[in-house]
């Protein structure tokens, strides 16, 4: 009889503890369990914007990184350019002799290769005080040197780019100089990112404006650059020297918008010293969805204010997403449109 009832008790207690391990309370799990929730969501995350373009940039890789400015030979023994095609915004100024050069400004892309790179002119300086970052060049005089030393930029020139420089044994100096963009980054700089300096439509909203077939930007002596409406890649074809303009990769130079701003070249355009003054307010024509819309650029302070651009009512003019090109145009040069 005692053996049946101790069987019993334990069958009880062994019971009880089978109980108290399905049991649990289902307002509390043990320690250590997972608990699974299921949640339902119809809203997909936005991915991040690039600061200098407007386009998502999923990887986030344009917000870990300065903007970096490169200054790039535009004559005909530069051709082929390399890695302008994917800079972010592309400023074409008027140097000594009437010849132009651009100054690309790269954040969201790094091209393998980007060049040729030339030497800093005292317009550099203006272009760049928005953006900050890095600033690469192959050298300069001593006003120019002096005038970017002024600028909220790391320096980077051929004597102390080390790797991030490299000449082309199989082209002629000077236009044999280019940069390895990913290595310029790792300078670093800020600020990081930087600050957007332009206003974007959205998607759905085409811009104002009359529509354009192609437009001639009067740039002095050989220099003229005209853009052509391409509706199949919504974007503006560059034509420089009479030809298509096509970098060494075969990438056609094809922005989404370029924006003309009639500027004064202070100390006489064409000498060794002048530059754009990018300060105050002036004209601007701004050629963006295949239209062009009139108005107006201005800008406060050199060091902290972007340039900012309006229409006649004062309202600011919106970009298409992606590349933009601004040429720094003398005041009284004039740009041909055929519509």
């Amino acid at each position: 009889m005692r053996r049946v009832l101790v069987i019993v008790v334990a069958l009880v207690v062994l019971g009880a503890a089978v109980v108290a391990v399905v049991a649990w309370p289902k307002s509390k799990a043990p320690s250590g369990t997972a608990t699974t929730t299921t949640t339902t969501s119809t809203t997909p995350k936005t991915p991040p914007i690039a600061p200098l373009t407007g386009l998502p940039d999923p990887s986030g890789t344009a917000l870990t990184r300065p903007a970096l400015t490169v200054k790039i030979e535009n004559d005909p023994n530069s051709l082929p350019q390399f890695g302008v095609n994917q800079a972010d915004v592309v400023y074409e100024e008027i140097v000594n002799g009437g010849i132009t050069r651009l100054a690309a400004v790269f954040n969201s892309q790094a091209p393998a290769k980007v060049g040729p790179v030339r030497s800093v002119r005292p317009t550099d300086t203006q272009v760049v005080s928005p953006f900050g970052g890095i600033f690469a060049y192959s050298g300069g005089a001593a006003y120019a040197v002096a005038s970017i030393e002024t600028a909220p930029v790391k320096l980077i020139d051929e004597s102390s780019a080390g790797a991030a420089m490299f000449r082309d044994p199989n082209r002629e100096a000077p236009y044999n100089l280019y940069g390895i963009v990913a290595r310029l980054f790792a300078f670093g700089g800020t600020p990081t990112p930087p600050k957007p300096i332009f206003a974007y439509r959205p998607a759905s909203q085409a811009a104002a404006g009359a529509a354009v077939a192609k437009f001639t930007v009067g740039f002095p002596s050989i220099y003229p650059v005209t853009w052509t409406w391409d509706s199949a890649t919504t974007s503006w074809d560059r034509t420089l020297f009479g030809q298509p303009d096509v970098t060494g990769t075969g990438a056609r130079e094809s922005p989404k918008n370029v924006i003309v701003m009639w500027v004064n070249y202070v100390n006489g355009l064409g000498t060794m010293a002048s530059y754009a003054n990018l300060q105050g307010s002036g004209t601007a024509a701004v050629f963006t969805d295949g239209k062009e819309v009139h108005g107006t650029w201005s800008r406060g302070s050199l060091k902290t204010d972007p340039l900012t651009y309006q229409t006649a009512s004062g309202k600011v003019i919106a970009l298409t997403p992606g590349q933009t090109w601004v040429e720094l145009l003398d005041v009284g040069a004039g740009v041909a449109v055929t519509k």
